[in-house]
């Protein structure tokens, strides 16, 4: 019942990581940290495989490198800076 929830969760958590990591700001705040966690786990996971220690069904390492690629396609397609 709660795995959905649990999901976007960690997904938001994956987001935010991947923002700080790449110190820009994702449109939409906390939702875009969560779209780009769950989108970002997906492309992770497609491209590197599942491995590494895993929360609510996502590998976090792919998951994270994965939102880390979405987060700066996204930017340079926005245009958006860098905070600071």
């Amino acid at each position: 019942m709660f795995g959905w929830l649990w999901s976007l969760i960690i997904g938001g958590i994956i987001g935010a990581i991947a923002a700080a990591l790449t110190s820009r700001d994702l449109p939409a705040g906390w939702i875009g940290n969560i779209v780009a966690g769950l989108v970002g786990a997906w492309l992770g996971q497609s491209l590197l495989g599942t491995w590494g220690p895993s929360l609510a069904g996502m590998a976090l390492v792919p998951s994270i490198i994965g939102a880390v690629i979405l987060v700066v396609i996204v930017s340079v397609i926005f245009g958006m800076r860098k905070k600071g």
